[in-house]
């Protein structure tokens, strides 16, 4: 006698597909970095938002982690169009698009807080 493979089966063991967003202190200070100078090398826009991080005392991965973590969300940004690269590897922001973005990612992040229960920070 084999094993019940019901509808009811099935969807217990179902995986769950959707992507719950968490608060992304990387992308916040990337768009802040952008935001306030307009062109940064890679090396650059990274210090920039190392500094950042350890200024919110946000950056707990390693160094080498984090530095993986920003070139992806940059190559992200690119695709996107928020950021262009330019022939010489500097990378610009799209002032109108990154102030956009800002806006979104502070109003998920207040979405995000009020389900927690925590209070709502304005950060700049």
């Amino acid at each position: 006698m084999g094993a019940f493979r019901g509808p009811a089966f099935r969807s217990m063991n179902k995986r769950k597909n959707h992507f719950r967003p968490g608060l992304d202190f990387v992308s916040e200070e990337m768009v802040a970095a952008l935001l306030k100078k307009p062109s940064y090398d890679f090396n650059g826009l990274f210090e920039e938002v190392l500094n950042r991080l350890r200024a919110r005392n946000a950056a707990g991965s390693g160094k080498e982690m984090l530095r993986l973590r920003v070139y992806e969300k940059l190559r992200t940004l690119v695709g996107e169009g928020l950021v262009t690269k330019g022939e010489d590897k500097t990378y610009t922001g799209n002032r109108e698009s990154l102030q956009t973005r800002r806006a979104e990612m502070a109003e998920a992040k207040a979405r995000i807080l009020r389900r927690r229960g925590g209070a709502v920070m304005n950060v700049e």
